[in-house]
């Protein structure tokens, strides 16, 4: 298949997927069961994509597998910590705002445009897969998988030490200093920018390169939208260490703490 039939294949697979969450979390009355979703769906994706235009080098296998195990890993915290948690307070929140109309708010701001993201960022997935024709990987490739490697430590450890963080007694007002979080306050949404980045420099060596707008528009969400910013929002009245943290430690790359936190 041409890449073209693939990309809008790929798409009709995603609406089909997201509408049929959608259906569900109509059901449940919970939305938040779209978080878990996010990176499953890029593995769909990596999967149709490669069962569409056939394996053709070690590219296709390497770029299969590593977004395999980033979405599985990353699906699989996040349904382990929203397990019987309830709805999440992002999307309660929504639901109080637009009271009946929720359901079909929800369907265009949460599912759908999410599914939309997910099918525009995976370009670079889609397209290193259908144009690679070598078996030759090259340097590109390789540190490529280098930067993802550093990603998925920084957002699969980061993860590990918030959740054991949450888990202890009295951890509600306090803020997270140690470990990873000791040089950036965001080391999991770092590890997620640089496996993206990795990602993209695997596809390029297989004339991916115009794909570059994708890890860009993750970074972007990443710092912008629905990483740094909105976390950070509100995240100081509910921990009024976070203030001093703030001051004394990188936001996003990780560096020295400014003093011993």
């Amino acid at each position: 298949m041409s890449f073209t039939s693939t990309f809008f294949a790929n798409l009709l697979i995603v609406l089909c997927g997201m509408f049929s969450l959608w259906g569900v979390s109509v059901a449940r009355k919970d939305a938040s069961i779209v978080d878990p979703c996010w990176g499953l769906g890029f593995v769909v994706i990596a999967w149709a994509t490669i069962i569409q235009s056939g394996w053709q080098d070690t590219r296709d296998g390497v770029l299969v597998v590593l977004v395999t195990v980033w979405g599985v890993r990353l699906a699989g915290y996040l349904f382990w910590r929203n397990h019987g948690k309830g709805e999440d307070r992002r999307y309660a929140a929504m639901r109080a705002k637009h009271g009946k109309n929720f359901w079909w708010v929800s369907l265009l701001t949460v599912f759908l445009l999410q599914g939309f993201l997910m099918w525009i960022i995976s370009l670079t997935i889609q397209s290193g897969i259908v144009f690679g024709d070598s078996d030759s990987f090259g340097l590109l490739g390789w540190i490529g998988v280098a930067l993802w490697s550093v990603g998925f430590f920084f957002e699969s450890i980061g993860d590990y030490q918030l959740a054991q963080f949450k888990a202890g007694l009295g951890s509600d007002n306090k803020v997270l200093r140690t470990g990873l979080w000791r040089y950036t306050r965001h080391p999991n949404y770092f590890g997620n920018f640089c496996i993206w980045w990795g990602l993209f420099l695997i596809a390029a060596n297989a004339n991916s390169w115009w794909t570059i707008g994708c890890p860009a528009l993750m970074s972007f969400l990443l710092l912008r939208v629905s990483g740094v910013s909105l976390l950070e929002s509100d995240i100081a009245e509910r921990r009024p260490e976070y203030a001093d943290y703030k001051r004394n430690t990188s936001a996003f790359f990780p560096l020295p703490p400014s003093r011993s936190n």
